[in-house]
């Protein structure tokens, strides 16, 4: 039974230069080799929930050490439970989510698509950049044999760009998942130390999570018009990503006070 639902809400700001592709379906924009997504009704560049949700939990299975498992036999693989013994007790599957086919477990973490902010948009129209809202950023491959040169144009959001709202979603549906709403916010401590997108190795790629805050919708919200539940710790609404990690245990009493007891 879902007990409710956690809302994680905020903003991300780009530190470095931004780029998640649009891929080889996505539409070629004239000059540029690597174009980045966009929303195809404002032409405006955004991030992708799944672009979040699979980076965080790539880095949620290195640091808990799980073994890349499935599917079997490709090239990319991602670590999924086998057995419901095993998964009760895993810190990436209850969170993340595993495939329908194993007939047990439930996704708890919903992460939705990320726009670009009013503020940025407007100051990026204000600097008429060299594509609509993002730059180009030219890379020269040399070959260390004749030293001839290959240019490649690369499109991405310029560092200091905000996107907003940022919306995460977990749900409860046990008493344990209080203790692994902690999973996620190590995933997302993780994703600020590493990057986002493409080119991460070449500087590209570094975010941070600013102005979060927590809000809990019981059961009885959806069922009989419940109020929401905001934390609140200090006389504090809005944390940094480190300081909800540093009060990780009162954000897992705030959760088992509120859903703990629920029938």
């Amino acid at each position: 039974m879902l007990k409710g639902k956690v809302f994680l809400e905020g903003r991300i700001e780009v530190v470095t230069g931004l780029r998640i592709g649009a891929g080889p379906e996505g539409v070629m924009i004239g000059g540029v080799d690597n174009p980045v997504i966009r929303d195809p009704l404002t032409n405006e560049p955004y991030i992708p929930g799944s672009s979040l949700k699979g980076k965080m939990r790539s880095l949620l299975e290195k640091v808990e050490g799980k073994k890349a498992n499935y599917p079997p036999g490709a090239e990319q693989r991602i670590h999924v439970c086998n057995t419901k013994e095993e998964y009760e007790n895993c810190s990436v599957c209850p969170v993340f989510g595993i495939p329908a086919e194993r007939g047990f477990g439930l996704t708890r973490l919903y992460v939705r698509d990320v726009r670009l902010s009013k503020e940025s948009r407007d100051t990026l129209l204000q600097l008429k950049t060299d594509l609509p809202f993002t730059e180009i950023k030219v890379e020269v491959l040399i070959d260390r044999v004749t030293s001839q040169a290959n240019p490649r144009h690369m499109e991405r959001v310029p560092a200091g760009t905000i996107f907003e709202p940022m919306e995460i979603c977990f749900c409860i549906f046990e008493p344990k998942d209080a203790e692994r709403f902690g999973y996620l916010l190590k995933a997302m401590r993780l994703l600020e130390d590493d990057y986002l997108g493409g080119q991460g190795t070449r500087g590209y790629g570094k975010i941070k999570f600013v102005d979060l805050k927590l809000l809990a919708k019981t059961r009885e919200y959806y069922l009989d018009g419940e109020e929401p539940k905001e934390f609140k710790l200090d006389g504090k609404e809005k944390f940094t990503l480190d300081e909800l990690w540093e009060k990780r245990e009162e954000v897992e009493k705030w959760l088992k006070e509120i859903f703990g007891s629920t029938n």
